[in-house]
């Protein structure tokens, strides 16, 4: 069976292709397919997702799977959130994950609360009308380190200490870090949610 995933996100491809494995599904960008990305206008990870699965759906004629990930800062009331891939941006940088980092960690120089989470939200339709679509959610809390450290992961990875782990996700050896993340977390759901209502 072939997916189109919703993203032209080449870390997200291959953290998803490895977690959705056990199902033998071909995971397609839909960059590969000559998709833009949709819209993201809404200020839940769930809308966005949602959207974007039927963005997907529409214009490939397959089912679509979305992911809408992102940190959420306690000390900033949860953002940024929906915004996480363009939080650079509000403060005059370049997106991208190396100056996300680099502002992240220059907003929270001098706060004593770091606790924040990875939220990652998982949207699979089998047409763009599905009125079921499947829905899943993982979620990690840790806190927000005073230097990036690792190499393995993207975005906030190396940022992101996990207590229970006594590292960052980008400390973790790839398998214990999929098996162990919001976007693992989220798809190991997804897995069962697919296998019960869709194989």
């Amino acid at each position: 069976m072939k997916i189109v995933l919703a993203s032209n996100n080449q870390g997200k491809l291959k953290e998803l292709r490895a977690m959705l494995a056990p199902l033998g599904l071909e995971l397609i960008a839909q960059g590969d397919l000559g998709i833009a990305e949709a819209a993201e206008p809404f200020h839940t990870f769930v809308e966005n997702a949602l959207a974007k699965a039927r963005h997907a759906a529409q214009l490939s004629g397959l089912p679509a799977l979305a992911d809408d990930a992102g940190l959420c800062v306690d000390a900033f009331g949860g953002l940024p959130g929906v915004d996480t891939a363009y939080y650079a941006t509000q403060f005059g940088y370049p997106k991208g994950d190396v100056n996300n980092v680099r502002v992240l960690l220059e907003q929270m120089r001098d706060q004593p609360n770091r606790r924040a989470a990875m939220v990652s939200t998982l949207v699979a339709v089998r047409c763009a009308q599905d009125p079921e679509p499947l829905i899943a959610v993982g979620r990690v809390s840790g806190d927000i380190s005073r230097e990036p450290a690792g190499s393995n992961g993207f975005g906030f990875d190396p940022v992101m200490y996990i207590p229970e782990f006594g590292k960052t996700f980008a400390q973790l050896p790839v398998e214990l870090k999929n098996a162990n993340s919001h976007r693992g977390r989220a798809a190991q759901t997804m897995v069962q949610l697919m296998r019960e209502r869709w194989l």
